[in-house]
């Protein structure tokens, strides 16, 4: 079964000369209110659309389209008159990629293309193809994941957005005959279908199989660290807001750092040494994106996870954007889906040395910020003292004395504590740990003075 990125050379789109691709990036907003906001994710989508064409994007032309409507046209998202409109735009400036901002179904990027090709003179000539954005971000993360973890994760977000969208047409996929589903009605081309819906699903068995056992390697390497007390400090934030830069800076992890979308995927974890001799382990996340593909999120769990196990969070941000709160809040809602929007957080402004002054976000006021230059270092000695006072706040050693009823307890500190020593008395069980504030709180009841 071939990944998304398998096709046309690998690549998502086809130009008669090779040299170049003209763009055409296309959105719907259902409100004039929401015009803006859409124009900024065209914005984002032609970063995407750059990222995924690579060096030669440089020679290609972009073309944006937008219409107001209230939701997408059922047939070809795009409505009707707005579809003829692209076809010629493709036809006169030689656009060989339509980006669709949205999701599409099969039927709707079957017609859209249909109605594009419709407006070339020779229509064999018409070497369009049309895309959504889900299809786009696939592509990207194919091309960027190194790790054999990185790919699984990626062939299973391909393979779960690809299984419904198989579609019969052609001579070798031709449809079942009539309706009524009469014995000798199917036609092989429908048996074929069957047939690669069968091979997808077991191949996503097959990878889940095999990330599984990461994920064991992932999960064991995970409890020695737990209890060998060291604590983790993740990287977050937005893609593209120098995640990886910072990584660098701190740790020389040596790992790509592009001013592009998803430049990295595959997580880094490296040592660092803080200014008061504490050590702790740092890590990066992949990048968050507005509208990250659930198949996505849902593949790379096992990687987030380690935001969960995090002791504290950092969440990098592009003070040189005018879109960072927005992004901010992105990052945000994604972490509480990982439930680790509660984590001791710091809200990292970086690329400051783009700035004379820097913008003031309201939201962050009650929060810890620091401002900081990953590139030339400025303002790191701040983050980095800032990382030792919090989580020398963060975790205390303490003895809780557990009731013999209360066996569950013991066994959860074991599990998301370090348990220094336990001892059977008489009045339960006194275990010694070192606790966040969250286990601190919900234990308060059995410390033992």
């Amino acid at each position: 079964m071939q990944n998304l990125s398998d096709n046309n050379n690998d690549k998502l789109y086809i130009t008669e000369n090779k040299e170049h691709v003209n763009v055409l990036l296309a959105a719907i907003y259902p409100d004039n209110d929401l015009l803006s906001y859409c124009e900024q994710s065209l914005d984002e989508l032609r970063l995407l659309a750059e990222t995924s064409i690579g060096d030669d994007a440089v020679n290609s032309k972009f073309f944006t389209m937008t219409q107001c409507r209230e939701k997408p046209d059922v047939a070809t998202y795009l409505g009707y008159g707005k579809a003829i409109e692209a076809g010629k735009l493709c036809f006169d400036n030689n656009i060989s990629l339509v980006v669709i901002d949205g999701e599409m179904s099969p039927s709707q990027i079957r017609n859209l293309e249909k109605e594009i090709v419709g407006c070339f003179e020779d229509k064999t000539k018409a070497n369009v193809k049309v895309i959504d954005r889900t299809m786009l971000i696939l592509d990207i993360f194919a091309k960027h994941a190194v790790t054999g973890e990185g790919k699984l994760q990626v062939e299973i977000a391909q393979l779960k957005y690809t299984a419904p969208r198989l579609t019969g047409r052609g001579v070798d996929l031709s449809r079942q005959g009539g309706t009524s589903g009469s014995i000798g009605s199917r036609g092989p081309g429908e048996t074929k279908l069957e047939t690669d819906r069968r091979h997808i699903q077991r191949r996503i068995i097959a990878l889940k199989n095999a990330l599984s056992e990461m994920e064991k390697d992932r999960s064991t390497k995970r409890s020695k660290r737990i209890k060998s007390n060291v604590p983790l400090a993740v990287i977050s934030g937005y893609t593209n807001a120098g995640k990886s830069t910072l990584l660098n800076y701190l740790t020389d992890a040596n790992i790509l750092a592009e001013d592009k979308l998803f430049a990295t995927l595959d997580p880094t974890v490296r040592k660092l040494t803080l200014p008061s001799g504490r050590n702790i382990l740092l890590s990066d996340t992949v990048g968050f994106i507005s509208r990250l593909p659930h198949g996505l999120v849902e593949a790379f769990k096992s990687t987030l996870d380690e935001v969960r196990y995090a002791d504290i969070v950092l969440i990098v941000i592009d003070a040189s954007d005018e879109n960072a709160q927005e992004k901010t809040r992105v990052t945000e809602d994604i972490l509480c889906q990982l439930d680790s929007g509660d984590k001791p957080t710091i809200y990292v402004f970086n690329k400051c040395d783009r700035l004379e002054v820097i913008p003031a976000v309201d939201a962050l006021k009650e929060h810890d910020t620091v401002c900081i230059s990953a590139k030339t270092g400025d303002g790191v000695d701040n983050l980095l003292n800032m990382i030792d006072e919090i989580l020398a706040k963060s975790k205390k050693q303490v003895k809780f004395l557990f009731p013999y009823d209360k066996q569950g307890a013991v066994n959860n500190l074991y599990e998301n504590s370090t348990v220094v020593s336990t001892e059977y008395v008489d009045g339960g069980v006194l275990v010694e740990a070192i606790v966040d504030a969250k286990c601190y709180g919900m234990y308060e009841n059995y410390i033992f003075e």
